[in-house]
């Protein structure tokens, strides 16, 4: 069976158009790590406020975090963590910190995980990020 994000299968042309494997050629050979670099400028001074505010609440509904190969990954508490705060988080982080990867997984029983991944040297950043 075909995987749905084949280029081979019709319905990724009926989403990325005929131009799709040309597309998923480029994007595969352009990946390249950004540096490790944040920007807090990128943002606006109500915006870094805003980030610092809500960093706050969401930080406060952390249950767990285990080191991934390339980076850690973060458990929430459900029954507290507002999933509008933390989507507004990731929102603001991925504007000043681009070179993070993020990938959130919520399970329909409720459990929510945040991957923060990146190339190499992220797992050192973020290391050091969460011990400070």
């Amino acid at each position: 069976m075909a995987s749905l994000a084949s280029p081979q299968t019709g319905l990724w042309e009926a989403f990325f158009g005929s131009k799709s494997r040309e597309l998923v050629r480029m994007l595969s050979m352009s990946r390249v790590d950004s540096p490790i670099a944040c920007d807090l400028n990128a943002l606006t001074p109500e915006e870094r406020a805003r980030r610092r505010i809500v960093l706050g609440a969401v930080a406060q509904t952390i249950i767990g975090r285990s080191e991934l190969a390339n980076g850690f990954e973060l458990s929430f508490d459900a029954a507290r963590l507002d999933l509008a705060s933390l989507g507004e988080w990731i929102g603001l982080e991925r504007r000043c910190c681009p070179f993070l990867h993020f990938r959130l997984d919520i399970e329909p029983a409720g459990k929510t995980v945040l991957a923060l991944i990146g190339g190499r040297g992220v797992k050192e950043f973020l290391r050091t990020e969460m011990s400070g």
